[in-house]
């Protein structure tokens, strides 16, 4: 795979520095060995994610991939040094693959990004130290361990952004290279360097050390003309196609030939780069994993219809040796009497070298004999078949002999037939299951942003009766539910307890059911506190808008999304802690969370979760499952829908 250039790096850290300086970092994952994703929330933009693979790249990315169920230590230890702090600088250490991420919380903390070689991702107290590292590593220069001082790697090479013509003559007359080398060693790498050599129209395989005046010159305006773009921060991101695969944030003359895709930001461009190969590994991983066990029962097939055919082929060749016998009884049992005769007198080996020798003599009663062996085991040529037979024993014998292998084989025949058949449903079978979890592989799919509906940025769902039922997900959205969208005519309802959300069924002046008000309340009740305390059922009341204030009396205090109750209050008892999730076609295809029975009147495609002790995320995963077939939606869809705190799948 592509690692990133010093030049890619800069790109990178431009973007990422005016993305993220002044956001706050939530949550790190380590979803394999070498790579951890830190998400940052930016003020106005929402989840930011980070991908930092050690030793290949850094980028924002719109591809979440699967995290581990059980958290490995490194990216616990990231969460408790850095979430809620705040991002200060992004750089890049002089020009070299080494990124720093400065970050601001009771004390500032520094994550370096090492992106040469292999790599390490290490996090630094105030005072340089290392906290811990991704791997640790040991040079005779330099410790990557915890509690040692950190220690950049040696900086060597060029800064096209800091080049002076002096500094390239140096270069130029130390190195005992040829130019092309030169360049790319240092620390423009390959590509760049190639870029160079072509603008320049100076022979790449010169001897660095013998260039002219002219040519260092020529090749110093050319570098400053490369990357006068970087100075300017005028970046042209592109994907590379057709024939060699790149992803660079500058225009290319090596690449005027090859097909090109713009990005708008060289971030988005890595993000689809890389974020191609990861799909395209995690593909190849799971087909090799299901490859192997398609042929195992495959090989199983192919030897058991060999056995079978073995089979086959041995009751005919048997049959017919058999019958070769008491076709030419007469004949073989000449052959037997005169062995019989001569085995008075004669050893085996004496035997046969008499019969050799009346062959050759032509004598023509010894045309069917192949051979016989010191064992007294004859081999005959009966009408161009090759038999076997004792001649110690008769004909009858010799010839039971081969009836009875036929008959073996016969046997065996049922007893293969329905080993082939059971192989070959077990075959069938694992090769849907190949095809099905290669379509339900959670590799990476791309997190877009949809427009959403104005309910769908509350909670919501549609009664079995064709009601719009609403409610808020915090303090902000209670207060918007109940001063924006509760209307005369509708209902309200809150849990009886703290924690709960508002909630307004839409009644469009319509009567409401007693059906609907039970799925309101059912809905009330298990997106409210009582699901992570991990309740069974809840009390739920309703009344009419006219008896919901937010005006307190003399003395009291209404906190941000609570509201007063005026009156008297309609209670449901025992209202069920149960969600259904499906995706529904309401207003178009959008996933739906609420009442069971409310879900099942618009598809039979769901799965209802209660209170439990599985993470949500893990639940998520598998709902989407289950789901979305077409691919409809995303996993953070599905998390955004769900209550607070652990679940279980019931069905």
């Amino acid at each position: 795979m592509k690692t990133m250039s010093n030049v890619d790096i800069f790109a990178i850290c431009t973007e990422l520095s005016d993305l993220l300086e002044g956001s706050r970092v939530d949550k790190a994952y380590q979803p394999s060995k070498d790579t951890v994703v830190i998400r940052f929330h930016v003020r106005g933009q929402g989840r930011v994610d980070i991908v930092f693979q050690a030793g290949v790249r850094i980028h924002s990315s719109q591809y979440p991939v699967e995290n581990p169920k059980l958290p490995p230590s490194f990216p616990m230890l990231l969460r408790k040094y850095l979430k809620g702090g705040v991002v200060k600088h992004i750089r890049q250490h002089n020009f070299d693959r080494v990124v720093e991420i400065v970050i601001g919380k009771e004390e500032e903390y520094t994550l370096i990004i090492e992106l040469f070689a292999k790599g390490n991702i290490i996090l630094l107290n105030p005072e340089n130290q290392i906290i811990l590292p991704l791997k640790r590593k040991k040079w005779s220069d330099r410790d990557i361990s915890s509690k040692k001082e950190y220690v950049y790697p040696a900086t060597r090479g060029i800064n096209p952004l800091e080049l002076k013509k002096e500094d390239l003559e140096t270069i130029f007359y130390e190195s005992d290279s040829d130019l092309i080398r030169t360049l790319a060693r240092n620390g423009l790498g390959g590509v760049y360097a190639e870029e160079i050599v072509l603008r320049s129209g100076i022979d790449k395989k010169l001897p660095a050390n013998n260039l002219e005046p002219e040519a260092i010159q020529k090749l110093y305006e050319t570098i400053i003309e490369i990357f006068q773009p970087l100075q300017n921060r005028d970046f042209t991101p592109n994907i590379i196609s057709n024939g060699k695969e790149d992803v660079l944030p500058l225009d290319l003359e090596i690449y005027k030939d090859h097909v090109k895709q713009s990005f708008k930001t060289y971030n988005e461009a890595a993000d689809e780069f890389f974020s191609s190969k990861v799909r395209a590994e995690i593909k190849g991983v799971h087909e090799k994993i299901w490859g192997a066990e398609v042929n195992k029962y495959a090989k199983r097939l192919r030897i058991q219809e060999e056995t079978l055919e073995n089979f086959k082929t041995t009751i005919i060749e048997s049959q017919k040796k058999g019958d070769l016998l008491y076709a030419h009884y007469a004949e073989v049992q000449n052959l037997l009497d005169v062995i019989g005769q001569a085995r008075k007198t004669h050893s085996w080996i004496e035997i046969g070298k008499k019969f050799k020798k009346g062959k050759k003599q032509g004598l023509k009663e010894l045309e069917m004999v192949e051979s016989l062996d010191k064992m007294g085991m004859l081999i005959l040529n009966i009408e161009n078949e090759r038999i076997l037979i004792d001649s110690k024993i008769g004909i009858p014998e010799n010839t039971e002999i081969f009836y009875e292998k036929a008959k073996k084989a016969k046997r065996k025949i049922n007893g293969v037939l329905i080993a082939i058949e059971r192989t070959k449903k077990e075959l069938e079978k694992v090769e849907k299951k190949k095809e099905l979890a290669m379509d339900r592989i959670m590799v990476p799919q791309k997190r877009v942003k949809k427009e959403l509906k104005w309910y769908e940025k509350l909670r919501w769902f549609i009664s079995s009766d064709g009601f719009l039922v609403i409610g808020g997900r915090d303090a902000n959205t209670n207060e918007i539910v109940v001063k924006k969208h509760l209307e005369n005519k509708d209902i309200y309802l809150h849990s009886d307890i703290h924690g709960a959300p508002s909630v307004v069924i839409k009644t469009e002046n319509k009567e409401i059911s007693d059906n609907t008000l039970k799925e309101a309340a059912e809905f009330a009740a298990s997106f409210s506190s009582a699901w992570t305390k991990g309740f069974g059922s809840l009390d739920v009341y309703w009344v009419h808008p006219d008896q919901v204030s937010k005006t307190p009396q003399s003395g009291e205090f209404v906190a941000k999304g609570a509201f007063i109750i005026r009156g008297s209050r309609n209670y449901i008892r025992g209202a069920s802690l149960k969600v259904a999730v499906g995706i529904v076609d309401y207003q178009g295809k959008r996933i739906m969370a609420g009442p069971v029975d409310a879900v099942k009147k618009y598809t039979d495609n769901y799965i209802t979760i209660k209170p439990g002790y599985t993470k949500k995320e893990a639940v998520a995963r598998e709902i989407l499952k289950r789901i979305d077939e077409e691919r409809l939606i995303t996993l953070d869809d599905v998390i955004r829908v769900l209550p607070s705190g652990k679940c279980d799948i019931i069905n």
